[in-house]
């Protein structure tokens, strides 16, 4: 039995910091696993421009503790508005590494997003033409779409017809959680990417749901049932390369989570790496750890490899880390659940 793994240190494809104390609080916890990050732009209000990214970006660099090294992969905010001059300036300057699509009304802090698809195809367009990666978080809005079948629904009515209609976009689906966009991923071609999630890879919507609402498991895109929990795993440790780490650790504060509305996320930076370890372990796929964390993102988004590491070693069941204080309250730490037999050391 494997008791001591040692792997490229990661990257985490799709990652929310907040700004202000949340920042301060929140990003140590990345810092210290990973080397580097795609930054979320849904501030309130969002990063829309490259100038705003640029003061985005200085911030997070101000917090990144003494003694550790983070680059943030900063991202812009698609909106009907969005200067596709401005875009396309901001990425040739290797200042943004994506554009992010919000459907209007999505997720957090997505109001300012998109309501027309038409009315961004002209940046889209350019986007292909200069090699801009599209993020997508995919789902459709419509209050007649039932909340489980919104991704499986925005794949045959909103990202196939704009792939077909803006050849050669490369698209990253965000946070996948059906068995169906896992079909749809592994019969695309090579400028269509995928993240999947710590949190998907672990519970289902049993966890959110049975025997009482446990607000910590509540997400955007919901869990699904567990035949997509499954075939999120198989996928995750195939070995494919198109699919990469993606955490989408969210943070909120307990008292905006823990209330009559509360808000949709995950906070899971702080064990992740010992999460995946445990999902990757129980499938026997341990040699595909280091390509789903630290390569096949960098290899879509056309970065250098990591040169430092990360070892985890296997040993007994540790307690999950319950709260990380912040100046203005606690937030929860995801618990998947399960035992974490796997530690960074």
């Amino acid at each position: 039995m494997t008791t001591t793994l040692t792997l490229r240190r990661p990257d985490d494809m799709h990652l929310h910091l907040r700004d202000g104390a949340m920042l301060q609080a929140v990003l140590p916890e990345t810092s210290r696993h990973f080397a580097r990050a795609i930054i979320m732009p849904n501030l309130v209000p969002p990063v829309v421009t490259g100038a705003q990214a640029a003061a985005y970006r200085d911030r997070i660099l101000g917090a990144v503790p003494a003694g550790q090294r983070f680059a943030p992969l900063m991202t812009l905010y698609l909106t009907e508005e969005t200067d596709a001059a401005d875009v396309i300036a901001a990425h040739d300057s290797g200042l943004i590494h994506a554009v992010k699509l919000y459907p209007a009304g999505a997720t957090t802090n997505s109001a300012a997003g998109v309501r027309d698809i038409a009315r961004v195809q002209h940046v889209l367009d350019q986007m292909a033409e200069h090699g801009v990666p599209l993020c997508v978080h995919g789902e459709v809005t419509t209050s007649d779409i039932d909340i489980f079948d919104r991704e499986a629904v925005f794949i045959d009515t909103v990202l196939d017809p704009l792939r077909r209609k803006t050849p050669g976009l490369r698209v990253v689906m965000e946070h996948i959680t059906t068995a169906d966009a896992c079909a749809y991923l592994a019969d695309a071609g090579p400028d269509l990417g995928a993240t999947i999630t710590t949190h998907h890879l672990m519970i289902t919507r049993n966890h959110m749901l049975v025997g009482g609402i446990r607000p910590h498991y509540y997400c955007l895109p919901v869990a699904k049932r567990s035949t997509h929990r499954d075939a999120l795993v198989a996928l995750a440790t195939s070995g494919a390369t198109n699919v990469f780490l993606g955490t989408d650790s969210a943070p909120h504060l307990d008292s905006a989570k823990e209330t009559a509305c509360g808000c949709a996320g995950v906070f899971s930076a702080t064990n992740t790496m010992s999460c995946l370890a445990e999902v990757f372990d129980g499938q026997d796929a341990l040699p595909h750890l280091q390509a789903f964390t630290s390569e096949n993102g960098a290899s879509f988004y056309g970065l250098p490899l990591n040169e430092g590491t990360l070892t985890l070693q296997r040993g007994a069941p540790q307690p999950t880390p319950g709260k990380l204080p912040t100046p203005d309250g606690p937030l929860t730490i995801f618990d998947p659940g399960r035992p974490l037999h796997w530690q960074v050391v």
